[in-house]
C-alpha cells in the first residue's frame, strides 16, 4: 500500500529505518528487513533511486545473528526479480553470490535460509547473465541435490524446481552437467510417486527440462509428452518405457541405476519404496544378456546397498 500510495514519502522512511538494521533488538531488525524485502517487490524503489541502497542493506544482513533476518534479506534480494527485473543483470554476480551463501548457511537447522535462497534464485535465474550462472552451476547443482529427499516437502519442491531451471544454463557445460542429471535421475523418477502433489509437479517440470540435455531422443519425447502438468500418469507403463530407452541409450549405466534404486528400498515413503524395485525390474527386463552379467545378484536379492 505504501509503495502504491506513499511513494514520495518513502525515501525519508527508508532513511530513518536503515539505522534499525543494526539494532541490538532482533524484533527491530526483523521488522525493518521484512519491510525492505517487501518494498523491493515494487518498482517504486527503482523510480525513487532507492534500489542500490536497499540491496546493499539486504546483502549486509546475510551475516546477521538472527536466522529470520537472514531469511528475509534473501527474500528481498529475490524480490528484485519482480520489482526491478531490468536491474538484475547489472547486479547478477552479487545476487548470485548471496543466494549461494544462503544455501551454504551453517547455522540453519531447519534449512529455512536455504529454502529461501533456492526459491529466490529460481525467480532471479531468467534475468541473470548466462556466464554468471555457468560459473556457479556445478556448485549449486551439487549443493541442492541432498534436498531432493528432504523430509520437508517445501525443500523437496524448491530444490527440484531450481534444478530444472539450472538445466537452461548447461550449454557449453553439457558433459559436466549431464553427470549431475544422471546423479539425480533415479530420484526424480521415483519422486513422481511422492505423496505431495507439489513435489510431483516439480519432478515433472525438472524431467521435462532435463530431457533435451540427455542425448536420447526417445527419452526426451517420453518426458515432454507424458509429463505435461495437466496429464495424469500411468506410472508402471511410463517406467517400463523409460527403462527401455535408458537401456538402449546408456546400457553401461545399469549397475549405477540399480545401486541408486537400492538406496530407496528403505525410503520413508511407501509408494517410493514400492517404485524402486519396480524400476530395477524394468531395467533388468530391457538390458541385453551381456550387460546383465555385470549385475550383483546377491546384492540385488538381499536388497542391501
Amino acid at each position: 500500500a505504501m509503495a502504491r500510495h506513499a511513494g514520495p514519502r518513502l525515501p525519508l522512511i527508508v532513511k530513518n529505518l536503515i539505522p534499525t538494521l543494526s539494532s541490538v533488538f532482533d524484533s527491530q531488525r526483523v521488522t525493518t528487513t521484512a519491510f525492505f524485502a517487501e518494498l523491493l517487490n515494487s518498482n517504486v524503489v527503482n523510480d525513487l533511486i532507492l534500489l542500490e541502497t536497499m540491496m546493499d542493506n539486504m546483502t549486509g544482513r546475510q551475516k546477521d545473528s538472527c536466522l529470520l533476518v537472514r531469511m528475509l534479506a534473501l527474500r528481498g534480494l529475490g524480490n528484485i526479480a519482480s520489482g526491478s527485473p531490468d536491474k538484475v543483470r547489472k547486479h547478477g554476480a552479487k545476487l548470485l553470490a548471496s543466494m549461494v551463501n544462503g544455501m551454504d548457511d551453517k547455522d540453519d537447522p531447519q534449512n529455512l535460509v536455504a529454502l529461501e535462497a533456492m526459491s529466490s534464485l529460481s525467480k532471479l535465474l531468467d534475468h541473470l547473465e548466462e556466464r554468471d550462472v555457468q560459473s556457479m552451476l556445478l556448485h549449486i547443482a551439487i549443493r541442492i541435490r541432498p534436498f531432493f529427499d528432504s523430509d520437508q516437502p517445501g525443500l523437496r519442491q524448491s530444490s527440484i524446481v531450481l534444478f530444472g531451471n539450472l538445466t537452461k544454463f548447461s550449454q557449453g557445460h553439457c558433459e559436466v552437467f549431464f553427470e549431475q542429471i544422471l546423479n539425480g535421475l533415479v530420484t526424480l523418477l521415483l519422486h513422481l510417486q511422492d505423496p505431495k502433489p507439489e513435489v510431483v509437479k516439480a519432478c515433472k517440470f525438472a524431467l521435462r527440462m532435463c530431457g533435451p540435455n540427455m542425448g536420447c531422443e526417445g527419452l526426451c519425447d517420453m518426458f515432454l509428452n507424458h509429463l505435461r502438468e495437466e496429464r495424469s500418469l500411468h506410472y508402471g507403463e511410463f517406467m517400463n518405457n523409460v527403462c527401455k530407452h535408458l537401456m538402449q541409450c546408456y546400457p553401461e549405466m545399469l549397475n549405477r541405476l540399480i545401486l541408486t534404486n537400492l538406496f530407496y528400498f528403505k525410503s520413508n515413503w511407501v509408494d517410493i519404496r514400492a517404485a524402486a524395485p519396480m524400476f530395477i525390474g524394468f531395467l533388468v527386463l530391457h538390458v541385453d544378456e551381456e550387460q546383465c552379467q555385470q549385475v550383483d545378484l546377491d546384492q540385488l536379492i538381499s536388497g542391501e546397498w
